[in-house]
């Protein structure tokens, strides 16, 4: 597909993140206003005048101007001094996406680079030539300079990258490919590296994950509620309708299909019918609860807030991967140029910190449903810690723990996922002699985000085999069609657990049916049957 800076998708960018050798190129329009922009960055250079990092330093070096012979040497000292990132190394799926949406950045056409530039990112995109980039070191404003200065070093040949599942020196595997390492003229290093691409490819990856989540809780929830003998009655669209909130609405929706014709999660009527009439008394202990916990109850309220904020966290986005992110920035039908703050990264940042709550409150819903399936008191009747059943004299009893260590570690996971939810956006610093003194934090915040998506998932993975180990105690012949899916999904992998075992590989199983959306699509597809 061709890419123009208006019409790049949050989906497109996700899927060329996912799979090797993605082809774009860049529209006839884009190259257009990329030349026209480029050409008045030549035609001011010509006038003698101070550009920002064209012929002026940096940040707080902008009052020292440089001669036009000097613009290129500048940019490639721009990118060497800022080759201190630490950390892990970012994911191949982070970096093809920040490949991507740096390209699509600069074909808006605002930016004054040089057309080879973006050829280039697109070609590193289509060969798998991956920058070696380290996570940290970037503040959000001026943008993420110091990863993508990694990034822009292995496009002019330099440094290292990651090709065909090695790491090699840039020179090497361009040389292999024929293709030129770039030569970089005035504003092209800056204008790779000013903006809030790399923030964003996290961001863009987190939001599809987290809408994935949504529907694995949701999931969850049923599953629970069967595992208990809950009360579907609670996911009726009367009580979601008078509270229309869309997120609330969709899950609630959700969950009752899910729930649609199980003989464990009873409606409301059908719950109430259990408990016989009270024929002149005037107390009785009724059969079955008419109304389950909040972590039941109320999981619609707590999801839905999650569906809700990714809708506008698509929105704001979709705007960030589609905009001229750097400074400064050329209007050829003026021929002005224009210095700004673009490359702040205020949406991503309040996006991620948003989200991360939000994804936080799934994982501490899922673990409250979790406690009270493995607590006798307060299961309706399931064994202790999920274990088999078995005979008072048998010889097993008392030996076996079930689900009591998996309680305690996605208890932990829960705890880690709440620590890391608290909002980045409020530890900004004033860095780089008070030029930028005011930053937005927004790559801290997406990265936050991304372990806090990985811990929940960690969670949903042991809620749900808690959850099939329940409805297999309770009886799998009584569940909805769609749970019976899920659940049978999972057992292709994973066995009942008998007596005790090591758990860890049931788990990261389990990781690996939501990550790939494998359980949703039972869901799906168990609706159908």
């Amino acid at each position: 597909m061709k890419i123009d800076g208006h019409d790049l998708s949050i989906g497109q960018a996700v899927a060329a993140a996912s799979r090797e050798g993605s082809e774009f190129s860049v529209s006839e329009d884009a190259l257009q206003a990329m030349n026209a922009s480029r050409n008045l960055k030549l035609e001011i250079l010509k006038t003698g005048k101070p550009i920002y990092g064209v012929t002026t330093g940096f940040g707080d070096s902008v009052n020292r101007q440089i001669s036009p012979e000097k613009t290129a040497r500048l940019q490639n000292e721009l990118i060497r001094y800022h080759l201190n990132g630490t950390g892990p190394l970012a994911s191949d799926e982070v970096v093809r996406a920040t490949l991507l949406i740096r390209a699509n950045c600069l074909a808006r056409g605002n930016s004054g680079v040089s057309t080879p530039v973006v050829e280039r990112l697109l070609d590193f995109l289509r060969h798998d030539v991956l920058p070696t980039i380290p996570e940290r070191g970037s503040v959000g404003a001026s943008g993420d300079l110091v990863p993508l200065c990694y990034l822009a070093y292995a496009l002019t040949g330099e440094g290292k990258v990651r090709h065909r599942g090695e790491i090699r020196q840039a020179a090497d595997v361009l040389s292999e490919l024929g293709l030129e390492p770039v030569m970089l003229e005035a504003k092209d290093g800056l204008a790779l590296i000013n903006g809030t691409s790399f923030s964003s490819a996290f961001a863009v990856l987190n939001t599809e994950a987290a809408a994935e989540l949504a529907e694995v809780a949701d999931i969850c929830t049923a599953l629970a509620s069967e595992g208990m003998l809950g009360n579907r009655g609670h996911y009726a669209p009367f009580i979601h309708n008078e509270k229309p909130h869309d997120g609330q609405r969709a899950s609630a929706a959700l969950i009752h299909e899910l729930l649609e014709g199980s003989a464990l999660a009873m409606t409301y009527d059908q719950v109430v019918d259990l408990n016989g009439p009270l024929d002149g008394r005037h107390y009785q202990k009724l059969t079955r609860s008419i109304q389950d916990r909040y972590s039941l109850r109320c999981a619609p309220h707590v999801t839905g807030v999650l569906r809700d904020m990714l809708d506008w966290v698509r929105t704001w986005m979709t705007v960030e991967i589609n905009s001229s992110s750097d400074n400064p920035l050329f209007d050829p039908s003026t021929g002005a140029v224009y210095s700004g703050g673009n490359f702040y990264g205020g949406h991503v940042v309040t996006a991620m910190d948003s989200l991360k709550t939000a994804v936080a409150g799934i994982a501490d819903l899922l673990d409250r449903q979790l406690a009270l399936l493995v607590d006798e008191k307060f299961n309706n009747g399931l064994t202790p810690n999920l274990i088999a059943r078995v005979d008072d004299d048998d010889t097993e009893a008392g030996l076996q723990h079930g689900f009591k260590g998996m309680q305690i570690a996605c208890s932990a996971l829960t705890a880690e996922a709440l620590k890391q939810s608290g909002p980045a956006s409020t530890f900004s610093r004033s860095t780089e002699a008070h030029n930028q003194d005011k930053v937005s934090m927004a790559p801290i915040a997406a990265r936050d985000a991304r372990t806090v998506i990985e811990l929940t998932r960690e969670v949903a993975a042991i809620h749900l085999l808690a959850a099939c180990q329940a409805v297999e105690l309770r009886g799998v012949d009584e569940m909805s069609p769609r749970t019976k899916a899920v659940y049978t999904r999972i057992r292709k992998e994973v066995p009942f657990a008998a007596k005790d075992r090591q758990m860890d590989g049931d788990i990261t199983a389990v990781v690996e049916m939501i990550s790939s959306g494998a359980l949703t699509e039972a869901a799906q597809v168990g609706g159908a049957l």
